[in-house]
């Protein structure tokens, strides 16, 4: 009842109009992401949610790389950009590496941790985990019951036909698939590997979905385009053996002082962008070719985000 009464008060506050929202015209919020397909996507939902409610923006979507806006948010060169939860294992250094493995501790510790050393105030994270991930062809998931890490140990020690592609660095490093492994018991052989060099996770997806050389499994990251349009289904990592890495925006206190409402704004925008929608939005940018810029608008659109 709480979180209706709250929604429903965001929802009287946006219908009301823009006025409430531009607590100070004068100064415009300048807002960045990542050069990435979600970075861009997450960054043009947040220029045109702000612009419509009449707080003026500057747009430099597709700033920069991770390190070059994290600089620049910090230094005062933009404002608010989209980043993820589990990054803050590598912006503060001697963090206990479990806190980013539990969706809760780790979005409260960076919150914490990124608001008293640089005055940044971490909103409210999407329901979606971008992380390092093993996905399945939906027709095996479906056949198979596969919906967690567990299952596919369970079908993998059971003798299931298994094959998985995926970088030698996914195949090879301890934190990789080395840690699913021990965490969820069960090996590999190698002749279920498929070993393609570097990290591109297009082509350990493309590879399941075609079932090159009998891969039916693959590497990949958890809001991948490709998944969707390639009929690709994430595996739940219930054990949390990789970081969590919610997509979350994060503004500058002053900012925030000078337009409280970015908030409230943001908010049911970012909840509504749970695992499945990222993937359905990411591949009608990285597979169908659509722009961020279009895409962005028509989900806000249809979403009753903007009129």
């Amino acid at each position: 009842m709480k979180r209706l009464m709250t929604y429903g008060l965001i929802a009287l506050l946006i219908s009301a109009g823009g006025a409430l929202f531009a607590a100070d015209s004068g100064k415009p919020v300048v807002v960045g992401s990542k050069i990435d397909t979600e970075g861009s996507l997450l960054g043009k939902m947040i220029v045109k949610l702000l612009a419509a409610r009449a707080i003026p923006v500057v747009d430099k979507v597709g700033f920069g790389t991770t390190d070059v806006v994290r600089k620049a948010i910090i230094a005062g060169e933009l404002d608010v950009y989209p980043e993820y939860t589990g990054n803050g294992g590598f912006f503060f250094d001697g963090t206990d590496p479990n806190v980013w493995k539990d969706e809760k501790k780790g979005y409260e510790t960076v919150k914490k941790l990124d608001m008293d050393k640089n005055g940044l105030v971490w909103l409210t994270p999407s329901p979606a985990n971008n992380t390092w991930a093993i996905a399945v062809r939906k027709d095996v998931a479906v056949k198979e019951k596969l919906v967690s890490l567990d299952d596919m140990a369970r079908f993998a020690n059971a003798g299931g036909r298994l094959k998985l592609a995926g970088s030698e660095e996914f195949i090879s490093r301890p934190d990789a698939l080395p840690s699913f492994q021990k965490a969820y018991g069960f090996t590999l052989k190698n002749d279920q590997l498929l070993s393609l060099s570097g990290g591109n996770t297009a082509l350990t997806e493309a590879a399941a979905a075609r079932g090159t050389d009998g891969v039916n499994f693959a590497m990949a990251y958890g809001t991948d385009g490709s998944l969707f349009a390639l009929g690709l289904v994430v595996l739940k990592d219930t054990r949390g053996v990789q970081p969590i890495y919610e997509p979350t925006p994060i503004v500058r206190k002053d900012t925030l002082a000078r337009y409280p409402a970015i908030d409230a704004v943001l908010k049911p925008v970012f909840l509504s962008l749970d695992l499945t929608t990222l993937q359905s939005l990411n591949a009608r940018i990285a597979v169908n070719g659509e722009t961020a810029d279009a895409v962005a608008a028509d989900y806000l659109t249809k979403k009753g985000f903007l009129k």
